[in-house]
């Protein structure tokens, strides 16, 4: 597999991985030269052990799968894995399979490793769950997973039937956005449902998340920078793949840097302080 041998791994959809991926949002919607630059971003992530890529149909109404699709002409497509994403008014099985064709299109392949729900709408789970179990043994995807589900959302997928045959859910998280710890990760676990954390640094102009100023100093005392900061905490247990964007090679470089941050269980503290851990079920935070 090309890669870097030295990388942090976690297990996620039974292989093994960084602990972080390659977002897509906004990505393909640029001009030549910033199609270039994040071209060049997917291909350094590829060449450097970073193989899980993360895109959907809704980003950039399909210029983002398409752009991955050029950026991994030239790979092996055992190497990677590649998750996108249906609208919840493609939830049916006839717009499932319609929605699909079209990304695999788009991405110029023959099979995607995970097709998740992006939210949920309108149309009953277990006409979705159908619809994805139906293109899963024609052997379109590998798995299925969901996205943006909360807890009530997980049991009431777990009631319908092969509602088990789900082996991932990405929400929100980071460092402000930890409402997913208190419910959704001991359920997850217990389930063996992989998580993905998106926007390790909020949203992609970064006005989602306000940081306490004192997170700036505890980066500085490290000599890491802020983003580096919160993406080494999103990763810190070893139980999340982390999906940031990738849009520029500096980026991409800071991290890959964030794989070797460590923390002292006196910074894991000073950083609870500021930011507590949920202590009862909330409305978790969307972008």
């Amino acid at each position: 597999m090309a890669g870097d041998d030295h990388l942090k791994q976690i297990t996620f959809h039974n292989q093994k991985t960084a602990p972080i991926g390659m977002g897509t949002w906004r990505v393909g919607e640029g001009n030549a030269e910033t199609t270039k630059q994040e071209i060049e971003s997917i291909h350094y992530g590829l060449n450097h052990g970073i193989n899980v890529i993360d895109t959907a149909e809704m980003y950039g109404e399909g210029l983002a799968e398409t752009l991955v699709g050029k950026a991994t002409q030239s790979f092996d497509r055992s190497d990677f894995q590649i998750i996108s994403k249906f609208y919840p008014y493609h939830a049916t099985p006839k717009l499932i399979k319609a929605s699909l064709e079209k990304s695999l299109n788009r991405l110029q392949t023959d099979y995607l490793d995970l097709y998740l729900l992006h939210w949920r709408g309108n149309t009953p789970l277990a006409e979705t769950v159908s619809g994805l179990e139906d293109v899963k043994k024609a052997g379109y995807i590998k798995d299925w997973g969901v996205s943006n589900f909360d807890l009530s959302d997980l049991n009431e997928l777990a009631s319908v039937p092969d509602g088990l045959n789900c082996v991932v859910n990405e929400n929100l998280y980071n460092l402000t956005s930890r409402g997913v710890e208190y419910s959704i990760l001991p359920w997850q676990k217990k389930h063996n449902v992989d998580f993905v954390g998106y926007s390790p640094f909020g949203s992609d102009k970064n006005e989602f998340l306000k940081l306490k100023p004192e997170i700036k100093d505890i980066a500085a005392q490290k000599h890491v920078t802020v983003f580096q900061l919160l993406l080494a905490w999103a990763i810190r247990n070893n139980d999340v793949l982390s999906i940031p964007k990738t849009s520029s090679l500096s980026h991409f470089e800071d991290n890959l840097k964030a794989l070797e941050i460590e923390f002292t269980p006196d910074e894991l503290d000073l950083l609870d302080s500021y930011y507590p851990k949920p202590t009862h079920e909330t409305p978790l935070d969307v972008i």
